[in-house]
């Protein structure tokens, strides 16, 4: 079996007084297609936001490879090889989609240095064209409609080379051939050694897409396995259905 490129230790955060992970412990394989599922309120985006940096965890601890990155700084994780996609679409909406790409490769620089770079422009443009966008690389990103905004954030966490991509529901609001773009497009990204952890409620996408997959309810961990197998599970039937299965 592969070795774990990330791991949670036993993670915590509250707000107030209120829970919302609860002692999580799971490990994604290097090189594997993660999902991490569950219902609506059960903590998924809260663990994308505490391995990225962007909340600090009461409990725990979060390793990256080998090293502890729990009290890292969420830029220093950048350059550690994380990147990420988020729920709701977070580009530069007065920027172009080029522009809006090469932040995601030249995230050390300044916008202003950035939109100089001949050559950063070229390769930002190569990656819409691989990913089918290559109608838009001159367009606002803010005149183009949802779904391919959804798609550019894909490109743009992408250019940054991660080692590991966290995508936050990568194919809410794409139709179902944009959705197998963008699986394409992320096989790919898979294919050259990027680990995968995905959160997504299509389960299609995730059956078709991921290897992998950890539930959580409530803030807990209550399955992992197989795809196949997550269907079979009691637990997670009664957290989706409502009923013991």
């Amino acid at each position: 079996m592969a070795e774990a490129i990330l791991r949670l230790e036993g993670i915590a955060k509250s707000f107030g007084g209120l829970k919302v992970i609860d002692d999580v412990s799971f490990d994604v394989r290097r090189g594997s297609r993660t999902a991490l599922i569950g219902p609506n309120g059960a903590g998924k985006t809260t663990v994308f936001n505490l391995i990225s940096g962007a909340y600090e965890v009461d409990g725990g601890a979060i390793r990256l490879g080998e090293e502890d990155i729990t009290g890292l700084p969420a830029r220093l994780r950048i350059g550690r090889g994380v990147a990420r996609s988020f729920q709701n679409v977070r580009l530069m909406p007065h920027l172009s989609t080029v522009e809006n790409v090469m932040l995601g490769e030249n995230w050390r620089s300044s916008p202003l240095e950035l939109v100089r770079g001949r050559r950063a422009g070229e390769r930002a443009a190569k990656a819409l064209a691989n990913a089918g966008l290559d109608t838009y690389p001159g367009q606002v990103v803010s005149t183009l409609p949802y779904g391919i905004q959804k798609r550019i954030e894909v490109v743009r966490a992408l250019a940054a080379e991660p080692k590991l991509l966290l995508l936050d529901e990568p194919a809410a609001g794409l139709n179902t051939a944009e959705t197998a773009e963008l699986r394409a497009l992320l096989e790919q990204a898979s294919a050259r050694g990027i680990t995968l952890l995905v959160v997504e409620h299509d389960m299609n996408f995730v059956r078709q897409l991921c290897d992998h997959v950890v539930v959580l309810n409530f803030g807990r961990k209550i399955f992992e396995g197989t795809p196949e197998a997550v269907h079979r599970d009691p637990g997670v039937r009664e957290a989706y259905l409502g009923v013991a299965a």
